[in-house]
């Protein structure tokens, strides 16, 4: 394996919160600038009466995300100028050094879905090896996923502690089989109290973020008899500082993979089904480890969506959905140490000769992802990034 080298890309148009180092509480929202710096979004829209500055003056993303999908596209749509006249984004661009991020916005609730099918081959061989088919029976007719928790989830560059539980039998201790999951996590907003409709569910995602879903394999293996994870899932889930509009990515959407059966009405869209081109990078104490490719995921983000709120469940403000593990055909694609390592069996060599089954304290893992421009070329999304802390 190699050294990536460093990102050339520029950032994709995307919206956050900073913070000066030490004061979370003086966050505001702030955009990426295609050179590297940030532009101050809450300041601009209110000197120069933007769009919404009641609500861009705002800490964070919350109240944005509140507004709906008809204010997200007003914002965008004013940023993208911006952007591109580096004169007079200049008067308005946030000083260099001394910012921090911070969680960009309030999360409600955190579904976590299962929604690549390599992914979801590959654990079913590793666990099922004499199974017909690695996959269950209801993989192929519905976005599959479990319930997460909110209160975990963490801004970018957030210590991951190792977390404590029952790996066994009169087993209780500190995590042996520390692992982590590329994924994508989509922003929801524009509230509503009840189902939503397939064709109406693009209006419900503000954007990507990528996301890591730690897990604690030991403690989760042991607990998932027969419900699903718990305590292996819910000590810690890293997102990136910035949320990229599904806008912003309209030149990524592609066909899904072909779905066999055919997917029930209410998962099918008046217009084919689409993914995302979003092509993921995950490195662990700088060493490339894995390139996932997020264009196999094989349900949409509006099918995890409808899915979601068939059976009456309604949306708010700031829920958070996760793709699930990403893992392309080959294994220099898949996205978890349980996949590399073949649950332990195949280790992961690093530079200088060292190698991992599972993450140690003192481990770095950094996810990046780049995606088609809007006008051509590539941009970068926003990296999520975690070291690993002693139990």
């Amino acid at each position: 394996m190699t050294t990536a080298p460093p990102p050339t890309t520029a950032p994709a148009l995307a919206l956050g919160a900073v913070a000066g180092k030490g004061r979370p509480g003086s966050s505001r929202i702030a955009c990426p600038l295609p050179d590297g710096g940030l532009l101050d979004v809450g300041s601009l829209a209110t000197a120069q009466r933007g769009p919404h500055p009641d609500l861009l003056a705002a800490p964070d993303l919350t109240r944005l995300l509140d507004a709906g999908a008809p204010a997200w596209r007003e914002v965008v749509q004013w940023l993208r100028g911006w952007r591109e006249d580096h004169e007079r984004a200049a008067a308005y661009r946030l000083p260099d050094e001394g910012l921090v991020p911070v969680l960009p916005f309030a999360v409600a609730d955190y579904v976590d879905f299962y929604a690549c099918e390599q992914h979801a081959r590959n654990a079913g061989l590793i666990f099922r090896p004499d199974a017909e088919d690695p996959l269950t029976p209801n993989w192929r007719r519905m976005p599959v996923g479990y319930h997460g928790r909110s209160g975990t989830v963490r801004v970018t560059g957030t210590p991951v502690a190792r977390p404590s539980g029952q790996r066994g039998p009169e087993d209780f201790g500190p995590c042996a089989k520390l692992d982590f999951e590329a994924e994508l996590g989509f922003v929801l907003g524009g509230p509503v109290p009840g189902p939503v409709g397939i064709d109406d569910a693009a209006d419900h995602v503000l954007g990507v973020v990528l996301l890591n879903d730690w897990s604690a394999r030991d403690i989760q293996f042991f607990e998932s008899r027969p419900l699903g994870p718990h305590l292996g899932k819910s000590f810690a889930t890293s997102i990136s500082a910035w949320v990229t509009p599904l806008d912003e990515l309209s030149a990524a959407r592609v066909p899904l993979p072909a779905h066999d059966p055919a997917p029930l009405p209410y998962l099918t869209p008046g217009e084919p089904a689409l993914g995302l081109d979003i092509d993921l990078a995950v490195h662990v104490n700088g060493e490339l480890v894995a390139s996932p490719p997020a264009r196999d995921l094989y349900w949409s983000p509006e099918q995890m969506v409808a899915h979601l709120t068939s059976g009456g469940a309604g949306l708010r403000a700031g829920d958070l959905l996760g793709s699930g593990t990403v893992s392309g055909p080959e294994r220099s694609g898949f996205g978890s140490m349980l996949e590399l390592s073949w649950n332990g069996r195949d280790p992961v060599v690093l530079a200088g000769g060292a190698s991992r089954t599972w993450l140690e304290d003192g481990d770095e893992v950094v996810m990046t992802a780049t995606a088609p421009a809007r006008d051509g070329g590539r941009v970068a999304l926003g990296e999520v990034r975690g070291r690993i802390r002693g139990a």
